[in-house]
């Protein structure tokens, strides 16, 4: 297996047209195998408010998506959750509390739980030709410790997911499924240890495999360039005797940006280790985290990279010809999207086209991370996107990020900006900014609002979008409030503004997530 498994879930559910088009697009790259991850975006029998107005895919959509794969020598794998990661089914209360364990995962042992996980395999089975199951049951981490330990007292953690993986493993080959799994839950529990990437003793695994008979174990990690990472983390999972699928990342998820530079760095350090360590199949995971803002496409160079690199180290001058063959533009002009990215950003951890974008005027709580040098970086990119041409059917992709720049070129550093000049009784450039800068900005803002629209409508369903235009509309009024209160300080009616009075600190979010950038009063 060479595959792709595309995020559905966190808001961006792609269009059947679009899966059918970039499905054409991996083949060309050399891939066999797609994955959908839905968590609840797919019709289930029997289950109206799974996925209610979330996008999620009927059962006609799914035969539609798996016979076009078909057409196009790709295998089409079901991709869901049985265990955590089921948040937003969780909002219907009243219909899913009573098989809620805590947060987001399903209760152990309760037998409505198993009713409901045959419903969801029992649909998927009519509307896959695929005899192959992603059973997800990643990040669970408190399984065992709500609801199931009111009732049941503590247990043996890795016994009660073993039980679980059991029952759930019955149902999908009872309808004739071959079932996967991501490991980190079961490996970081068999070894007695928090963390997956850590230390763990593969003789401990080994003595507690437990796992279900015929279940394949998927090592994900997207992080390390460092070969000797992989080869170590590949022989803990080979302790479970257990086939063992490597999934690496092409980074989509930090916010606005793709990061292809970094992705082809790790995807290459793993490949390397999955020779050495006879792992053959292989999967590239394209994540959508808070929002999926990052559109699938943008990481087409890593995917490619990805495709070539299994079959040894890809020739630089081979790879671009193969790209602008199969995509019909320039490596390197496509590739000017990882410098929304700035150097010296922890891209880990952020992604500045994100933050600059939402960090709020008045309250900063990212000013630390802005410079005014940074609106000149966003205006330069800008000049250096709007000059490529020939973009043909990916232009809704350079046209959202020229928009970007165009914004950020004005609003990077505009809350800096702002706290500076108060602070400093600076009263001219305070004015100039409320009436020059921040009208500017609002401008900008609702232009780039249409491009990101463009681009979403091409690729997605309208569901979820909602998010973008609250997230987006909210930026737009916080701006037009913050000038008009500027304004009225300017004019006396305001004699100050307190969140700027307030000290601005240089402690790090450590986070890509909006809720938690964009404001402390949450």
């Amino acid at each position: 297996m060479l595959g792709v498994m595309l995020d559905c879930s966190r808001n961006a559910v792609m269009k059947k047209e679009t899966v059918r088009d970039f499905a054409a697009m991996i083949a060309r790259m050399g891939y066999d195998t797609l994955m959908l991850y839905t968590e609840d975006t797919y019709e289930v029998d029997g289950q109206p408010c799974f996925g209610h107005m979330r996008g999620r895919y009927t059962k006609e959509e799914l035969r539609e998506i798996d016979a076009a794969c078909a057409g196009l020598g790709i295998e089409l794998i079901p991709c869901i959750q049985t265990l955590g990661h089921l948040n937003a089914m969780f909002k219907w209360k009243k219909v899913y509390e009573d098989i809620r364990d805590e947060a987001n995962i399903l209760l152990i042992g309760e037998e409505k739980t198993y009713r409901l996980i045959e419903d969801m395999i029992r649909t998927l089975s009519e509307c896959f030709t695929s005899r192959r199951i992603h059973l997800g049951m990643d990040e669970a981490y408190l399984a065992g410790l709500g609801k199931y330990l009111q009732k049941h007292g503590f247990q043996d953690r890795f016994g009660i997911l073993c039980g679980h993986l059991q029952r759930v493993c019955e149902i999908a080959e009872r309808y004739g499924f071959r079932p996967m799994i991501w490991s980190d839950m079961f490996l970081k529990l068999a070894a007695g240890t928090d963390d997956y990437y850590g230390s763990a003793d593969p003789a401990v695994i080994a003595e507690r495999q437990g796992l279900a008979g015929k279940v394949e174990l998927v090592y994900w990690d997207y992080y390390s360039a460092d070969p000797g990472h992989y080869e170590k983390m590949i022989r803990r999972h080979q302790a479970f005797g257990r086939p063992v699928i490597f999934a690496g990342g092409a980074w989509t998820w930090k916010g606005m940006s793709p990061d292809n530079g970094f992705s082809m760095k790790a995807t290459a350090a793993a490949l390397r280790a999955c020779r050495t360590c006879g792992v053959e199949e292989i999967l590239m995971t394209v994540w959508g985290d808070d929002g999926a803002e990052c559109s699938c496409y943008a990481v087409a160079p890593a995917l490619l990279y990805a495709a070539e690199a299994v079959k040894g180290e890809p020739d630089p001058k081979r790879l671009k010809e193969r790209f602008y063959e199969i995509m019909g533009v320039s490596w390197d002009d496509w590739m000017l999207f990882d410098r929304m990215l700035m150097p010296g950003v922890d891209r880990h951890e952020y992604d500045p086209s994100k933050y600059l974008l939402y960090n709020d005027v008045f309250t900063g709580l990212l000013d630390h991370r802005c410079d005014p040098a940074d609106e000149e970086y966003y205006a330069d990119l800008g000049r250096q996107l709007k000059q490529v041409s020939g973009t043909g059917a990916y232009g809704r992709i350079f046209r959202k990020y020229i928009a970007l720049c165009d914004l950020l070129s004005v609003k990077a550093a505009l809350g800096l900006r702002t706290r500076r000049a108060y602070q400093a009784g600076d009263t001219e450039t305070l004015r100039e900014l409320a009436e020059v800068r921040y009208p500017l900005a609002i401008e900008k803002l609702k232009a780039f609002h249409k491009a990101f629209q463009e681009e979403w409508f091409a690729e997605n369903k309208p569901f979820g979008f909602d998010v973008q235009d609250m997230r987006l509309g909210g930026a737009v009024q916080r701006l037009e409030s913050c000038r008009e209160r500027l304004l009225g300080c300017l004019s006396g009616k305001e004699e100050e503004i307190p969140e700027l009075e307030e000290p601005m600190l240089s402690e790090d979010l450590g986070t890509h997530v909006w809720a938690r950038m964009v404001t402390a009063n949450n």
